[in-house]
């Protein structure tokens, strides 16, 4: 498996250790790079953005996959919002798929494949699914049910067949496997490591995520991420004069 290079120790921010099955959320700076590290292996990480100034605006799934023709996303790939603009850009990447299309799991999800453990029962042992872990985190920033967008779920791998058929593929994810996003544009970054919503694991074990946060180089004109498809350009482009414009 491919290593990631190294953070230097004098320019990370901060760390942070998110357990398996808990939701958090944070803001992320333009000029901040975010790695995420499966600390197990096996995890699932459903993370979706939104505009910090005005959440109106907010990771757009479709947009994304579109412009870049693919399923999937991988070093190269940009996040793109419902505006065009590129919210993040993964820089680095020793996975190699991260799943776009099939969204949080949900309580049915959950409560089919594992049964049920409630909080009363269960404190911080319940089991808990990614949809409600990311309206709890929405919440708190003001946010509801109605701007939960679809999610990337880092580290999960899901492929269609030519019936349209998802497929998981199991053991996707191994131990130090790892993802930088370095950010565009003034993000909320909410989350949840939740199981998939396909996993095909017969025990609630969902394995936790390592988050450490660094300032970014600058981006330049031969920037990989900005040079991976003429749509990447312009959606550079359109955050760039985004925040021209937000500085007079």
């Amino acid at each position: 498996m491919e290593k990631l290079p190294e953070i230097p120790a004098d320019n990370l921010l901060w760390q942070d250790l998110i357990p398996g099955g808990v939701h958090w959320s944070q803001l992320a700076r333009r000029g901040t790079t975010l790695r995420f590290t499966d600390l197990k292996g096996g995890a699932n990480c459903s993370v979706v953005f939104f505009n910090q100034e005005e959440k109106l605006e907010r990771y757009n799934m479709a947009d994304t996959l579109k412009a870049q023709h693919t399923a999937h996303l991988t070093k190269g790939h940009v996040c793109y919002s419902d505006m065009g603009r590129v919210m993040c850009s993964i820089t680095e990447d020793s996975v190699g798929w991260h799943d776009p299309l099939c969204g949080p799991s949900n309580a049915k999800d959950i409560r089919k494949k594992f049964g049920e453990r409630r909080y009363q029962e269960a404190r911080n042992e319940m089991y808990r699914n990614g949809r409600d872990g990311l309206l709890i985190e929405l919440a708190k920033w003001g946010l509801g049910a109605q701007d939960l967008v679809a999610t990337i779920n880092l580290f999960s791998k899901v492929w269609a067949d030519d019936a349209g058929q998802f497929h998981y593929v199991a053991e996707h994810s191994h131990e130090g496997a790892a993802i930088d996003l370095r950010f565009e544009m003034n993000c909320l970054v909410a989350l949840s490591t939740a199981p998939h919503p396909l996993s095909n694991e017969s025990v609630y074990r969902p394995g936790p995520v390592g988050v450490k946060a660094w300032r970014s180089k600058p981006v330049t004109a031969d920037d990989f991420c900005r040079l991976s498809c003429p749509e990447n350009s312009r959606g550079f482009q359109n955050t760039e004069r985004y925040y021209l414009g937000a500085n007079g």
